[in-house]
């Protein structure tokens, strides 16, 4: 039997996710994706927007977009505390595709001043993390 741990991904709003019978995680960290196991050594890591993909010891995948946060390890426990994070039954395809649209749309008008790239290119990075999670990208 695989070695399991806790996992917890917490929002202003709710724990979105919680369960002890973890046996992976990895998460999109500043420095680059990283995976986690059980008995993992203490750590915390600044999260960027994207996918975190947690395994269970029974085989299921659950993938949740996150508009990233921080990952904390310590105690054969995580805890992935997130401003926005949906998991991937929940997301809403046709809306995340619609909004990959009108972001894609607003980088390619790069001759107009009014234009906010920055907040352009996030909401294209939101928008592609929540399609990865629904595995429909």
């Amino acid at each position: 039997m695989a070695r399991t741990f806790t996992v917890e991904v917490v929002t202003p709003e709710r724990v979105l996710f919680s369960s002890d019978e973890v046996v992976s995680v990895t998460a999109p960290g500043w420095e680059g994706s990283f995976g986690v196991m059980a008995l993992h050594a203490p750590m915390v890591v600044a999260l960027r927007t994207g996918v975190v993909t947690i395994k269970l010891a029974d085989g299921e995948e659950v993938r949740i977009a996150t508009t990233g946060g921080f990952f904390e390890v310590a105690d054969n426990r995580a805890v992935i505390l997130c401003d926005v994070a949906e998991l991937d039954r929940e997301i809403d395809v046709e809306r995340a595709r619609r909004a990959l649209q009108r972001a894609l749309e607003r980088l390619r008008n790069f001759q107009d001043p009014t234009i906010d790239r920055e907040r352009a290119q996030q909401a294209r990075d939101r928008a592609m993390a929540r399609l990865k999670a629904a595995g429909a990208m």
